[in-house]
């Protein structure tokens, strides 16, 4: 079986030749920290789901192209690198700019993530997204705030209904290592053709808890 795959902060995607979901990776060095449009030039986009506190589903908004600083979603991050990091990496955080929802005491999904479509070569091959964690120093999850990693599947004929959600959880990630090595995995199944392949980093929050995870 052949096997794509996708790394980050390192993030990878690599796929054989000619299959539809095309080789990924990025380490986030060469990507200009003071420019709001580098990490949606590097094809990163958000997407918000807000829920009650009960967990019933309100709304979601985007997608939209994934900012660079300011208090919604990500960011290019420096000064808290390994030595297997580099300089930059990115980090990936709540929606604060949804300022009513947070106060409310509803939760904020915020994903932060890259997407291609599966196509008919991908058929029966495997997806790994390969990625190193830590939490922010300063800002990493705090209190109910929960936050992962992930692989989705999206169906785009069936009102983009969920078919595969693949999860590494990152809440307890620590402040002064990196966890690395992480790897997800997901089989591209025969029905896929057509469907939407998203991996990323997702948090979940309210009343303005820290969220911060690189």
């Amino acid at each position: 079986m052949r096997t794509l795959l996708a790394t980050t902060a390192a993030v990878a995607l690599t796929a054989a030749a000619h299959a539809d979901l095309a080789p990924y990776s990025q380490d986030f060095e060469g990507l200009d920290q003071a420019n709001p449009d580098a990490l949606a030039n590097d094809g990163w986009l958000v997407f918000g789901n807000v829920f009650d506190p009960g967990g019933g589903y309100l709304y979601g908004y985007g997608p939209f192209a994934a900012p660079n600083g300011g208090p919604g979603f990500s960011a290019i991050a420096t000064g808290e690198a390994g030595p297997n990091q580099g300089l930059q990496y990115l980090n990936a955080y709540s929606d604060y700019n949804n300022g009513d929802e947070h106060a409310a005491g509803n939760l904020v999904e915020a994903n932060v993530f890259q997407e291609q479509i599966v196509g008919a070569p991908d058929l029966g091959q495997s997806f790994d997204f390969n990625f190193d964690y830590k939490a922010s120093f300063e800002f990493g999850p705090a209190g109910s705030t929960s936050t992962m990693a992930f692989i989705k599947v999206l169906d785009p004929n069936a009102g983009f209904s969920l078919v595969e959600f693949i999860t590494l959880e990152t809440t307890d990630a620590p402040n002064d290592v990196w966890t690395e090595g992480n790897t997800l995995s997901v089989s591209i199944d025969a029905a896929w053709e057509g469907h939407i392949l998203q991996f990323g980093f997702l948090s979940t929050a309210t009343l303005f808890e820290d969220s911060g995870v690189y």
